[in-house]
C-alpha cells in the first residue's frame, strides 16, 4: 500500500501504521499515547482543558493511555495529579473520555499509587506514607514496585524474599481487578529495569520474565513494559533486544516503551519485538504524531521546562499540528 507524502512523494506503509486487533479493540495503527503525568488536574480533579489535550491526540482506531491516576487520597506524591476515588473525579473524567471516544479512539486509565515516593505533604492527615514493611496490607499500600524490587522490599512474610513472594502482591492486584471488570480491558505496566527513587532490582531480567509469564494466568489484555534505556531522565542506552524474552513469554498484546523514535518503532514492530509502541515526549509535542510518522514529516521539539507547568495551555495544548505550520 502506498500513500502520498506531504510533498507528493510516494511512501510505503510503515509497520507502525498497520492495523492491529487488541482483544476486542480494532486499532488502525500501533502508535500509542503513553501515560504522561502533566500535573494540571487542580486539587486532583481532572479539568476541562484535558478534554482538548486528549482529543488532540486521539485518532480513529488509536490507543491512548491516560496519565497516572490516583486510586485513593493517600496515593498521591505529586501536585495536581488526577484521581478517580471520588464521584466528583469520576464525573470530571466523563467529558474527557467522551471526547476521545468521539474521535474513534480507545482510552485506558492508568491507575497508580505512589507508595513510598509520597511524603507527609501529600497525605490527607500529614501522616507518613506507608512503606513496604511487615505491616498489614490495606488498599492504600498498593504500589507495585516497592513489592517487586528486592532493593526496597525488606519484608519477611509471604510478600518478601523470593521472586515469587515479591511478585505476589502485583499478581493479586491483577486477579482482583480482572475479577471485577474482566480481563479483556485490563493491562499492566511494568518497569523491571527502572531504578527510580532507588527502587531497583538485582536481576531485572528475571523479574520481568517471571511477571510476563505469571500474568498469562489472568489473561490480561496487554503488558506494557519499559526499556532499560529509560531508567533515568535523559539517559538513552541502546539495548533494543532487552524485552524480547518478556515479549515471547506474554501471550497477550505486548506494548514496548522507552525513548523510541519513528525508526526504532518501525523496526521493533517489523521484527515482532512488540505489537504496539508507546510514545511519550514525542506524542506530547506532536498531537498528530501518527500522521507525521505516516508521511515522515518533521517533528515539533518538546520543551521539558513546560512538562509539569500548571498552565492549562502552555506546553499542553499549544503544540501545533502540521497544517498549522504550513
Amino acid at each position: 500500500m502506498e500513500n502520498k507524502g506531504s510533498e507528493g512523494q510516494e511512501t510505503q506503509q510503515i509497520p507502525l501504521l498497520t492495523p492491529y486487533k487488541m482483544g476486542n479493540f480494532q486499532l488502525s495503527h500501533r502508535v500509542v499515547l503513553a501515560p504522561l503525568t502533566r500535573q494540571r488536574s487542580y486539587n486532583n480533579i481532572p479539568q476541562p482543558h484535558a478534554i482538548l489535550y486528549y482529543s488532540q491526540r486521539a485518532s480513529k482506531g488509536g490507543l491512548l493511555i491516560a496519565e497516572a491516576t490516583g486510586v485513593s487520597d493517600t496515593a498521591q506524591g505529586y501536585p495536581h495529579t488526577p484521581g478517580i476515588w471520588t464521584n466528583e473525579q469520576v464525573e470530571a473524567w466523563k467529558p474527557i473520555v467522551d471526547a476521545v471516544h468521539a474521535k474513534g479512539a480507545v482510552f485506558f486509565c492508568q491507575i497508580w499509587h505512589v507508595g513510598r515516593v509520597s511524603n507527609t505533604g501529600f497525605q490527607p492527615n500529614g501522616q507518613d506514607p506507608i512503606s513496604c514493611t511487615d505491616k498489614g496490607l490495606t488498599p492504600q499500600t498498593r504500589a507495585n514496585d516497592q513489592f517487586l524490587k528486592d532493593q526496597v522490599n525488606d519484608r519477611t512474610d509471604q510478600y518478601g524474599g523470593s521472586l515469587e513472594n515479591r511478585c505476589r502482591f502485583a499478581l493479586e492486584i491483577a486477579e482482583a481487578v480482572t475479577n471485577e471488570i474482566g480481563a479483556y480491558r485490563v493491562g499492566m505496566r511494568l518497569s523491571p529495569f527502572a531504578n527510580y527513587m532507588e527502587s531497583g532490582d538485582s536481576n531485572p531480567k528475571a523479574l520481568g520474565l517471571y511477571m510476563a509469564k505469571a500474568l498469562n494466568k489472568h489473561e490480561l489484555l496487554y503488558c506494557h513494559m519499559v526499556e532499560p534505556r529509560m531508567k533515568t531522565v535523559g539517559e538513552k542506552t541502546e539495548c533494543p533486544d532487552s524485552l524480547v524474552p518478556m515479549r515471547k513469554a506474554f501471550r497477550g498484546t505486548f506494548i514496548a516503551a522507552g525513548g523510541y523514535d519513528r525508526e526504532d518503532g518501525n523496526k521493533a514492530v517489523a521484527e515482532n519485538r512488540a505489537d504496539l509502541i508507546a510514545y511519550g515526549r514525542l506524542f506530547l509535542a506532536n498531537p498528530d504524531l501518527p500522521k507525521r510518522f505516516e508521511i515522515n514529516a518533521p517533528l515539533n521539539k518538546y520543551n521539558r521546562d513546560t512538562f509539569y507547568l500548571a498552565d492549562p495551555v502552555v506546553g499542553y495544548t499549544d503544540y501545533p499540528f502540521l497544517e498549522e505550520i504550513a
